[in-house]
């Protein structure tokens, strides 16, 4: 596939927005994991080309050249999460599959001083719509160590279904672990995961209300 349709786009719902990871967003992205390192660490990739406490910025810049040569190809679609306009963390869309297959992998990791507020559902649910809705994609994997509570949380809220466990299935934090397969296909959600998640917090607050 030589160019994604639907890529580059922002996308908001009030105040959390998606936009396209830029060159640009390498001090707030440096400053925002570094305060963040020991929030981020037990959940990471051991990947030498990313580490946590790195102050240059061969790191980023390898990182955005290889994720937006991927968004060229169709495989990738790397997001910066924004909340009130400020960066806030990541949300990407990779190792897209087409053909027959037609899936990916998504990833996202957000501030912990703004956990809690709902960012992170709101921006993958946004997330999810356009990999169906606009993008052409068919099925969508969130893989989460089992002990990541709050980022199991995030799928489950969403109404992402457990398929069970990958066994030692990426090298996170030094180890080889363990992850739960999370998945969502376009059948799951005929009007849109963001309707639904609307729904869902319009109830809660309701309920919360009441």
């Amino acid at each position: 596939m030589d160019r994604l349709r639907g890529w580059p786009v922002t996308l908001t719902e009030g105040p959390v927005g998606l936009r396209p990871l830029r060159l640009r967003d390498v001090n707030a992205w440096r400053e925002t994991r570094l305060r963040n390192a020991d929030w981020l660490r037990p959940w990471e990739p051991s990947n030498p080309e990313t580490p946590l406490f790195r102050t240059g910025l061969g790191p980023y810049i390898s990182m955005v050249g290889t994720l937006r040569r991927e968004a060229r190809q169709g495989l990738a679609l790397p997001w910066v999460v924004t909340y009130r306009g400020a960066f806030a963390g990541q949300l990407t869309v990779g190792a897209i599959v087409w053909g027959s297959a037609r899936s990916a992998q998504v990833g996202y990791w957000v501030s912990g001083t703004l956990a809690g507020r709902g960012i992170i559902p709101t921006a993958l649910a946004m997330a999810v719509d356009h990999c169906f809705f606009t993008v052409g994609l068919h099925r969508l994997e969130a893989n989460i160590r089992p002990e990541n509570h709050a980022s199991r949380r995030v799928v489950e809220k969403l109404g992402f279904r457990e398929e069970g466990v990958r066994r030692r299935q990426l090298h996170i934090d030094g180890a080889w672990r363990d992850h739960i397969c999370y998945a969502l296909t376009l059948e799951d959600v005929p009007r849109g995961l963001l309707a639904q998640w609307r729904q869902t917090r319009q109830k809660t607050a309701h309920d919360g209300s009441s």
